[in-house]
């Protein structure tokens, strides 16, 4: 019992870690993109982007190196739907209505669909290889593309001016990295022994807990940019933020060794990654999520979690 809550001690701690170190990362990265003058539309749609990811992408190569490859494909899906039934399902509950713009219809859903599509392919022989990973890859990199190419020239093109690179700014990139390789590597260790304590696969550890710790960078920016009226960039984050998880946060780990795919990851957890993505996209249709969609996505969520460890 005294391991047990010594493990999930570590395990809160370091997910605390990671979080906390790849918010860091991400802004002081930010800060330094903008000091050498890189447009804010870039930094945006690269740095900002990745940044929210940074804690799947960081547990997964640890997994990865750890020989536990399960464990990707299980943070990936269980972070994509947490990202849309969880992230989305509060910030419509907490400010009543969400109107989205027609942009993120027209680029970024039929985007996302594709991407999700991709990914069962992938993943339908229970294994993603090196090839695999090349495609989610340039997938990703197609996306960025695009991206770029369909936002206004006006936007895309705005010079920023450049500022001044302080020892500060690339002290704080070096520490957040460090953090976030801390905080990823004693999460990691923490679900092993978690599940081996408690005779569990660490694939349901990885759908549930480390999904949903992972996903909570997404959660505070969205829920406090659905908050202040800032409605695409609520659902923009997530957009962005499932399209990276799939195409990159399975794609690089990929390329290390073969992944594998749980019967639980295969048989609960796509099935709702898919239907929640189609609803999320349904939703978005109509440019408009009401306080009642948002409870629907919850109650879903709870559905989930409940089949995962088979209560319901």
């Amino acid at each position: 019992m005294l391991d047990l809550l010594f493990w999930i001690a570590i395990f809160v701690i370091s997910l605390a870690v990671l979080i906390k170190a790849a918010d860091y990362f991400t802004k002081y990265s930010e800060k330094l993109g903008s000091a050498l003058g890189i447009p804010q539309f870039i930094i945006g749609v690269t740095i900002v982007s990745i940044g929210t990811s940074l804690p799947e992408l960081a547990t997964s190569l640890i997994a990865v190196f750890k020989g536990s490859t399960e464990i990707v494909a299980g943070n990936v899906i269980g972070s994509n739907i947490a990202n849309i039934l969880l992230v989305v399902g509060l910030a419509a509950v907490l400010s009543r209505k969400m109107v989205v713009k027609r942009s993120l219809i027209n680029l970024d859903a039929p985007l996302l669909l594709a991407v999700t599509f991709l990914a069962v392919f992938v993943l339908w022989d229970k294994q993603v290889t090196f090839i695999e990973s090349l495609f989610l890859i340039a997938s990703y990199l197609v996306y960025i593309l695009y991206s770029i190419y369909s936002r206004s020239k006006a936007e895309e093109s705005n010079s920023q001016k450049k500022g001044e690179v302080s020892f500060k700014m690339v002290a704080m990139i070096i520490l957040g990295g460090l953090g976030v390789y801390l905080g990823a590597k004693y999460s990691i260790d923490s679900v092993l022994n978690i599940s081996e304590i408690l005779q569990i696969n660490s694939s349901v550890i990885a759908l549930s807990a480390i999904a949903l710790g992972t996903s909570l960078p997404e959660v505070l920016v969205s829920v406090s940019a659905a908050r202040k009226g800032n409605y695409e960039m609520a659902l923009g984050n997530v957009f962005g933020s499932n399209i990276f998880n799939i195409a990159m946060v399975i794609g690089i780990p990929g390329l290390i060794s073969t992944l594998g795919v749980s019967s639980e990851t295969f048989l609960i957890a796509i099935p709702f990654m898919v239907a929640a993505t189609v609803l999320y996209v349904i939703s978005g249709i109509s440019q408009k999520i009401y306080s009642w969609e948002g409870a629907l996505y919850l109650i879903i969520y709870c559905l989930f979690i409940g089949k995962l460890f088979g209560l319901v």
